[in-house]
């Protein structure tokens, strides 16, 4: 699915129209971007986390040289899923169907 495709589903599921799902989709996007840059948790209960996690230094080789060169520390986003979430794209279609139904 890409972007044109999720808010195409998230007008559809909303009854709202693909404009308003696109305004939505990009304040949630920015949103979430702009808090883990910050250093933020954001923490979406039964769907996941999105974190900022430091990359340490570390050196590495150059594998058509063989050259060892140092890579310095940085920062990269990070997702873990959450249980819900997990149990959810783990489980069969049939069980799916109900979970979607009882989320509302």
């Amino acid at each position: 699915m890409n972007k044109r495709e999720l808010v195409d589903a998230i007008a559809e599921q909303t009854g709202g129209t693909r404009k308003d799902a696109e305004a939505a989709l990009a304040a949630v996007i920015n949103t979430i971007s702009d808090a883990v840059a910050e250093g933020d948790r954001v923490q979406i209960p039964g769907f996941g986390t999105f974190e900022k996690r430091e990359r340490a230094a570390r050196e590495a080789r150059n594998p058509q040289t063989g050259e060892t060169i140092k890579i310095k520390k940085t920062n990269v986003p990070a997702f873990k899923a959450g249980s819900g979430f997990k149990t959810y794209v783990a489980a069969s279609k049939k069980d799916q169907a109900a979970t979607r139904k009882a989320r509302g």
